[in-house]
């Protein structure tokens, strides 16, 4: 039986706040969440992996075989972690892996994502270092980070994650398993808010239309590490998901009354050499406040 990841001496303690419809936006109920981490467990956790995946994935989850992804992180149970709130027998809230490109790239299912990876970091120029890797003729022992939440999970779950792989890691190099990777790459997704469709059909002032049409929206970030993980970065850069939605797909997303969002994908090459730093600062810029 995996035993329960914990954090010093306790498992993390989190408030969540949920609103209660009242209508008053001071008035919220407060609920007393406790987090644990655990091994990936096949027994267990085969549903809410492979579920975190298509979140994490999104539109372009299709393209790829995910029930044979999520085998292979829960066939390394030791290296990784996962997230939950009501014991082990649970769904994961979040979780967090890493699978060596190098070792399993000659697997078909792995292959279509490295060749995803490839078509996506060449469409970028800020991608160009990570386009350079992916296309050697013999791909870097590269470390793949698959890492995603549930939407209302507080971010302050994410460090005890990132901080026990690279204690994981280290085991394994010391048990001379695969893992002594040259860069770690970090899929992620960011979202852009965009002007309504809906919105622009109603009868109003060609003005007010014009404006809204010339307004650009800056890239927000559904992970709040990621903007610090950037600091630490050989390269880091979105890309348009590869699955085409109708024009009326944003707004099925609102992020805000007015705005719908377009998500995309978002990648993130640190060196290994770089990486623990990347880690302490995620854990300092994430700390809970007091």
């Amino acid at each position: 039986m995996s035993k329960r990841k914990e954090i010093g001496d306790k498992v993390v303690d989190k408030d969540a706040m949920v609103d209660d419809d009242s209508g008053d936006d001071d008035d919220f109920d407060v609920l007393d969440v406790d987090f644990e981490w655990f091994d990936p467990q096949p027994e267990v956790d085969f549903h809410g992996i492979k579920t975190l995946l298509q979140q994490l994935f999104d539109v372009d989850a299709q393209l790829f075989e995910l029930s044979a992804l999520t085998d292979l992180i829960l066939s390394q149970p030791t290296l990784g972690s996962t997230v939950k709130v009501d014991g082990n027998e649970t769904d994961a809230y979040a979780f967090l892996s890493v699978l060596n490109l190098q070792q399993h790239k000659e697997q078909p299912f792995m292959g279509k994502i490295i060749q995803y990876l490839q078509t996506k970091s060449r469409s970028k120029p800020e991608l160009a270092p990570l386009a350079d890797l992916l296309s050697q003729p013999t791909i870097p022992s590269i470390g793949l980070i698959l890492t995603e939440r549930l939407i209302n999970v507080p971010s302050e779950v994410v460090p005890p994650m990132y901080s026990m792989l690279l204690e994981e890691i280290q085991w394994a190099i010391d048990d001379k398993e695969p893992y002594n990777f040259s860069h770690y790459l970090i899929l992620s997704k960011t979202y852009t808010e965009v002007a309504s469709k809906l919105d622009a059909e109603e009868n109003r002032p060609t003005k007010k239309k014009k404006k809204a049409a010339g307004t650009s929206f800056e890239t927000m970030y559904f992970h709040p590490e990621d903007e610090v993980l950037h600091r630490h970065a050989v390269c880091h850069g979105g890309y348009d998901y590869s699955t085409k939605q109708d024009e009326g797909h944003s707004d099925s997303k609102r992020a805000f009354q007015e705005l719908g969002i377009k998500p995309q994908g978002h990648a993130i090459l640190i060196s290994a050499d770089k990486f623990k730093d990347a880690v302490q600062d995620v854990a300092e810029y994430l700390k809970p406040q007091a």
